[in-house]
């Protein structure tokens, strides 16, 4: 992986990519709104709304949905025989409180587009108009999804329980792109398992509260949480059979009122990331054993339970597919790295290809002004570093540079999109 000097310039310009420089102004100012008014999953009514609007601009030819799986928008431009593409975005910010000092940073308190689905939005907007502009450079169908409630790993179940697949055209490949703290306009990807599984755990246990003054009349359920949490990590580090490792985190962990009391119950959430299905089943059944081998041997009341929420797909790219995908980014002029292995964070696009029966292609896009970056911070990434002062995604402070990164992204949507839309005049 290489830091380009400069925003990834087209080498070979597109037909599609006529009149974009004169467009970019406006997609500046639709970003820093959509940045300064986040939504979260399933309440992205604003940004639906926006979107629809942007969309439905005089002449365009798009045929919009909203409403699609709550407060996704799906959007349909048919140009003639040929391949339906399906280009995907999602909607949602997260509960972050932003600390970025941007002039147009959040006006939501204690919300804030801390993952980049402003850049996604902004940039399938970018490509939709675009496209819509060009209809002589292709043929084809594209179906747009704005998609909510990322964040959760429930908007593309909810799109899809919606008749995605029944009410649109059905897509013969998926694409979609998610913004990260690289050199901007660098696509990261790979052929293959991309992006973790991730299942969320509510685990509560018992025990028997008291004064805190006479613990041996009482069983401490906040101790054996921490008994829990110190096993669990042991599991992940020594136990866990497959690489890339199994991952396992404690994310939050609640129990008792005062500090002379001992509580009754309490509850850990946990994070489990995975990247092979047998690894899944396995960790699964692991960590019910340690919990409630733990629970047994503190002598508890009543045994834990454990229920699992919030599930994420694996994400896997299709090798053929991806290599098009690369090919075609190569040669609009983005540079790109493919990753030796997958990412650990998760995504729910995977689920659409997977219901569609058709091949899909995920890619990160670089989003970070390329001064941020000297050769050595290249070589960190690898290693999992950040330069200094740069911060990654759900971060208060992250910050993609939107100078660079979208024209980059809009780009890289269009050659992709391309790649199997037929051309225009063949």
């Amino acid at each position: 992986m290489t830091a380009p000097a400069t925003a990834a310039a087209t080498t070979h310009p597109s037909p599609l990519e006529a009149g974009l420089a004169d467009h970019l102004p406006h997609w500046h100012e639709v970003y820093r709104d959509l940045h300064a008014h986040p939504e979260l999953g399933f309440a992205e009514h604003r940004t639906a709304a926006t979107v629809a609007a942007e969309l439905r601009g005089a002449g365009s030819g798009w045929e919009v949905t909203e409403g699609v799986g709550g407060t996704g928008v799906v959007a349909v431009l048919r140009n003639g025989e040929g391949p339906v593409v399906l280009l995907r975005a999602d909607m949602d910010a997260l509960p972050v409180q932003e600390d970025t000092g941007l002039d147009y940073a959040s006006t939501e308190p204690g919300r804030m587009h801390s993952c980049g689905h402003d850049v996604h939005v902004t940039c399938l907007l970018g490509a939709c108009r675009q496209l819509a502009a060009h209809p002589d450079a292709w043929r084809g169908t594209v179906v747009a999804v704005f998609q909510p409630a990322e964040e959760t790993g429930q908007g593309a179940r909810a799109v899809l329980a919606d008749g995605l697949l029944e009410r649109f055209p059905r897509p013969e490949v998926c694409l979609g792109q998610h913004v990260g703290p690289f050199p901007a306009g660098l696509v990261v990807t790979r052929p293959g398992p991309l992006m973790a599984a991730a299942d969320s755990l509510r685990v509560t246990l018992y025990g028997a509260g008291g004064h805190a003054s006479t613990p041996q009349f009482c069983v401490d359920p906040l101790v054996l949480a921490a008994t829990v949490v110190l096993r669990l990590q042991t599991f992940a580090a020594r136990q866990a059979p497959y690489a890339p490792a199994t991952i396992v985190t404690a994310g939050a962990l609640h129990s008792g009122t005062a500090a002379n009391i001992i509580p009754h119950t309490a509850e850990l959430l946990l994070s489990l990331r995975t990247f092979d299905p047998e690894a899944r089943e396995e960790a699964f059944e692991a960590i019910g054993r340690i919990i409630r081998t733990e629970a047994e041997g503190f002598g508890t009341p009543r045994p834990p339970e454990i229920t699992a929420y919030d599930p994420f797909p694996l994400t896997v790219n299709d090798p053929a597919a991806t290599g098009r995908v690369v090919a075609a980014a190569e040669a609009a002029g983005a540079p790109t790295h493919l990753l030796p292995a997958p990412f650990a964070a998760s995504e729910d696009f995977g689920a659409l290809g997977a219901a569609a029966g058709c091949p899909s292609v995920f890619w990160h896009l670089g989003g970070a002004a390329h001064e941020r970056f000297a050769a050595d911070d290249i070589d960190a990434l690898r290693r999992g570093v950040l330069p200094p002062g740069l911060s990654a995604n759900h971060s208060p402070h992250y910050a993609p540079d939107p100078a660079p990164t979208l024209p980059a992204g809009i780009r890289t949507l269009l050659a992709a999109a391309g790649e199997w839309l037929v051309p225009g005049g063949a």
